[in-house]
C-alpha cells in the first residue's frame, strides 16, 4: 500500500540547515523516493540545542530531533516554511571499542510522525578525535589537516578521507532514504 506522500505532484521539504550539503542530500534523497514529483526544498537555520561539535551517540542524535523539530514548529507559524516533510541532519563523533568514528543523525517528521535514521560511520584517526575533544570542530580540524577551506559544505571528512570515492552528502542521502522507509510504509510500522 503505498503511502500518500508518494500521490503527491509536489512535495515541499523544509531542511533544518542552510548547508548546501544537507540541503543537496534532502532533495536528492526525496528525488530518488519520489520521482515523479517535484521537490522543493527549503533551508532554514535551525538550532540543534547541542554542542557544535556533538561527542556522543546522544547527543548527535538530539541535535538531529532538535532540528526537525524547530522546522516542524516555524512550519505551523509561517506558511512559507509548512512543509510536507522535515529534515533534519546532524553530524557527531564517538569514541567507540574499534575507535573513534564520525556519522550523522537524520531525523525526519511527516505529519507529526517522527523517523530517525542512521548513516555509516567513518573511522577517525586518533589526532583527529584528540581534536574534537579539545573543543575543535571537525570541518575545522579537516581544512586544517587537507588544507582545504569550509570542508563542511563541501565533501566533508568522508570525501577526504575516501579519496573523493564518498561524500557526506552522498552518505546523508543514502540516510534519509533509510530513515524514510516507517513514512513510507506506515500501514506495516504503524
Amino acid at each position: 500500500m503505498p503511502s500518500a506522500l508518494s500521490q503527491q505532484a509536489i512535495l515541499r521539504i523544509t531542511v533544518g540547515s542552510t548547508n548546501p550539503v544537507k540541503i543537496g542530500a534532502a532533495r536528492n534523497a526525496l528525488s530518488l523516493l519520489f520521482p515523479e514529483a517535484e521537490i522543493l526544498c527549503l533551508g532554514i537555520h535551525a538550532p540543534s540545542g547541542v554542542a557544535a561539535q556533538p561527542m556522543t551517540d546522544t547527543e548527535t542524535r538530539e541535535g538531529a530531533i532538535n532540528r526537525a523539530r524547530y522546522c516542524e514548529q516555524q512550519g505551523t507559524k509561517d506558511e512559507a516554511l509548512a512543509a510536507d516533510l522535515y529534515v533534519a541532519m546532524e553530524g557527531g563523533v564517538d569514541l567507540f571499542d574499534h575507535g573513534a568514528a564520525t556519522y550523522a543523525y537524520m531525523a525526519i517528521i511527516h505529519r507529526g510522525q517522527l523517523s530517525i535514521g542512521r548513516s555509516a560511520q567513518l573511522p577517525l584517526p586518533a589526532r583527529v578525535y584528540d581534536a574534537l575533544v579539545a573543543g575543535e570542530e571537525l570541518g575545522d580540524v579537516m581544512d586544517r589537516l587537507f588544507n582545504t577551506v569550509n570542508i563542511k559544505q563541501k565533501g566533508g571528512a568522508i570525501g577526504l578521507f575516501t579519496q573523493g570515492k564518498a561524500s557526506r552528502e552522498s552518505v546523508y542521502t543514502q540516510a534519509i532514504v533509510l530513515a524514510m522507509a516507517p513514512l513510507l510504509n506506515p500501514a506495516i510500522f504503524a
